[in-house]
């Protein structure tokens, strides 16, 4: 338990800031910092340094302005350093990491008296691998690429363009290697080829570790006392067990900034699926390559004795999925074909008993390949740590990490195949099992899904018990005046401290909501389209800086091109650059005196600093109520229903409450000189 000393630390830094930056003190700050140093007062450690006892979680609504992110520095870093711990902030975006420690962090130490250190840490897949870099551009090895993906047909001139630049600006020290720096938008499918993972990465034994952007982030991790992460990164090191990419739960302070987004992410994170054609594409060039791929390991004799029962491995496991197509070749005739997505969801997440059977057979074929790799991956990177290796370790970091994305895809069809291989259905952790058809030029293809529709059970389970404590902060957590929503699908326990802290911004006066006359129904897609590109010429000031936000991408396309051309050469649209320089941008045009519009989507809708004059409209095109054919949202509502309640007014009502409050506050927040926001009501 927390002494008077560090309950003064946390007192004396709060007034020192105060005074230091000539603030006044907010009512709805003080009352945060209160509501955290209670709940991390009551942590009690044992002659291990492990906590006892419950009563460590602590969530917090504060309202926009409130400063909420001073106000859990303010009252965590004082008290997880007279516990002897580290605190990881997470937050869901990029730009949110960013202003805690390019502005936050640095103004807190500056003003506060407290003394600490701090960083930013990012996941591996945020980073160029330049081991791969470097074998793509080689002459000879880009003969290996298709093997990591079997959909790919090689490298097109203008990514083999893109890479040269990559390799140019990192030798002229003009990029850093973090594709969040990198200045345009980087397509997915050209950026996986040239980051990593866990499994593919060679660590420290990389010729390339020196010179590696992942490597010299994460060198001054262990000096600091404030980490900054994102939800992913955090969820990433939690399936791994905790303490193998961030410090272990045990002897962390978790803050969660952007809470309300952690129980989607820990859905998304915990999820399988795999594609069958594709998969079985994947096994076919696997197992033709095997022989071929390990001749340089030769001289490595117990790596090739590990090695040989693969080929019977491999031929196992396709044989058994080749006949999962048919059992699924039916369901086509049940799917909406003219949705972008074409699913079948079983219903209450139950597999018929043909496909469970044949699931039983391919998570076992799958559990060998993935075992045989995990072994041979294990044994390479023995070798790489030796000082006497049998074979040569250009080729050996060649292969390595193709073993280890092989091992990554057998682990997950292994996942996937144990969930459909028993599916009866858990009345108290439900799941959603689909089937999606892909569609790509001559080939149709399956995807077999399955996803918890609750996070409660697994955040639970590897965050809120194990951690030495946790603060959950949001300006949305509480849904129609309670926070039951986020409690049902974050799992926070019953004993958790819950508070709402009042925020100083009166919305009342600085905002408008207002629905247009005539408003179209937003189900009736194409009328509704219309509506919107009839109105929005006359609604928006064309001198004034303005944010749509819309429901789809298709809708956000099909207005832009309906729109007179006077207004698209106003418009600032998503997907065509990255974010912050269409930020940057829009800033740059209001700042000269011209009006500009940003078109968005829901990643528009928070987290996006536009103070006065940046914004003073926003467009609602239509309230964010959940796409009915959500696999895990229909799931959720059939899961509901079961046990006697109203879905619609259990979660499509307070769900869409709070993506329009999220959207809302962008036009309305503090600093606001004018400000209302239109918004476009779908019955």
């Amino acid at each position: 338990m927390l002494g008077d000393a560090v309950k003064q630390a946390i007192q004396s830094s709060y007034s020192r800031f105060l005074k230091s930056r000539q603030l006044n003190p907010r009512y709805g700050q003080k009352l945060m910092i209160a509501a955290i140093a209670r709940a991390l007062g009551g942590i009690r450690l044992d002659d291990e340094a492990k906590r006892t006892g419950d009563g460590h979680i602590c969530v917090v609504e504060a309202g926009t302005g409130t400063g909420k992110t001073v106000a859990y520095l303010l009252a965590t870093l004082p008290a997880a350093k007279a516990l002897g711990k580290k605190v990881v902030v997470s937050t869901a975006t990029v730009a949110l990491q960013e202003q805690i420690v390019f502005k936050d962090l640095p103004d807190v130490k500056q003003h506060s008296g407290l003394d600490f250190h701090y960083g930013l840490v990012k996941g591996r897949g945020r980073y160029l691998c330049l081991s791969k870099l470097d074998r793509i551009l080689a002459d000879g090895h880009e003969e290996l690429l298709f093997l990591y993906d079997d959909a790919s047909a090689g490298v097109s001139p203008q990514d083999k363009a893109l890479y040269q630049t990559m390799m140019d600006k990192l030798a002229e020290s003009r990029w850093d290697g973090d594709r969040d720096s990198w200045p345009e938008e980087l397509p997915q499918a050209a950026w996986s080829r040239v980051t990593t993972d866990h499994r593919q990465c060679t660590g420290r034994r990389c010729s390339f570790v020196r010179q590696c952007a992942f490597f010299k982030a994460r060198d001054s991790l262990d000096e600091m006392d404030c980490i900054v992460a994102n939800h992913d990164l955090v969820l990433a090191d939690l399936a791994l067990g905790g303490g193998a990419i961030l410090p272990a739960p045990q002897d962390t302070i978790y803050i969660f900034d952007e809470a309300h987004h952690l129980p989607d992410k820990a859905i998304n994170h915990f999820s399988a699926h795999s594609r069958v054609v594709s998969t079985s594409r994947w096994l076919g060039i696997t197992e033709g390559q095997w022989k071929g791929l390990l001749e340089p390991l030769e001289s490595a004799v117990y790596l090739m004795q590990i090695a040989a029962p693969m080929e019977s491995a491999l031929k196992a496991a396709r044989s058994q999925l080749d006949g999962v197509q048919p059992l699924l070749a039916p369901y086509m005739a049940e799917m909406d074909r003219t949705s972008p997505t074409p699913r079948y969801r079983f219903p209450q997440g139950q597999v018929p008993a043909e496909l469970e059977r044949i699931a039983g057979h391919l998570q076992v074929a799958f559990d060998d390949i993935y075992r045989l790799l995990d072994k041979l991956c294990s044994e390479a990177n023995k070798i790489l740590e030796s000082e006497h290796s049998p074979v040569p370790m250009a080729d050996l970091e060649a292969i390595y990490p193709l073993l280890g994305s092989w091992c990554a895809r057998a682990e997950a069809n292994r996942d996937l195949w144990k969930s459909f291989a028993d599916s009866t259905p858990d009345p108290k952790w439900p799941v959603a099992r689909w089937i999606t058809l892909i569609e790509y030029e001559d080939t149709v293809d399956f995807e077999l899904v399955s996803s918890p529709i609750l996070a409660s059970h697994t955040l639970s389970q590897h965050l809120w018990e194990p951690c030495c404590g946790a603060v959950a902060t949001s300006a949305t957590l509480t849904a129609l005046g309670t926070f039951d929503r986020f409690r049902l699908r974050a799992g926070t326990p019953g004993d958790a401290t819950y508070e709402v802290v009042p925020s100083p911004f009166d919305f009342a006066q600085n905002g408008i909501l207002r629905v247009p006359k005539g408003a179209v129904d937003g189900n009736q897609v194409e009328a509704h389209t219309q509506s919107i590109i009839r109105l929005l010429p006359e609604l928006l000031d064309p001198r004034q800086g303005t944010l749509v936000l819309f429901a789809s991408r298709r809708q956000m396309l099909d207005v832009n091109e309906g729109l007179p051309a006077e207004w698209r050469e106003r418009i600032l649209m998503q997907g065509n650059e990255s974010k912050q320089l269409l930020l940057k941008l829009h800033r740059d045009r209001l700042d000269a005196g011209q009006g500009s519009v940003l078109f968005g989507l829901a990643s528009f809708a928070e987290g996006v600093d536009l103070p006065g004059h940046y914004c003073e409209h926003v467009v609602i095109a239509k309230i964010p109520f959940a796409v009915p054919d959500d696999p895990v949202e229909a799931a959720m509502a059939e899961w509901i229903e079961a046990q006697g309640g109203n879905a619609f007014m259990q979660i499509a009502v307070p769900d869409a409450a709070v993506k329009l409050v999220q959207a809302a506050v962008v036009c309305c927040g503090p600093k606001r000189t004018k400000a209302w926001s239109q918004c476009w009501i779908a019955a």
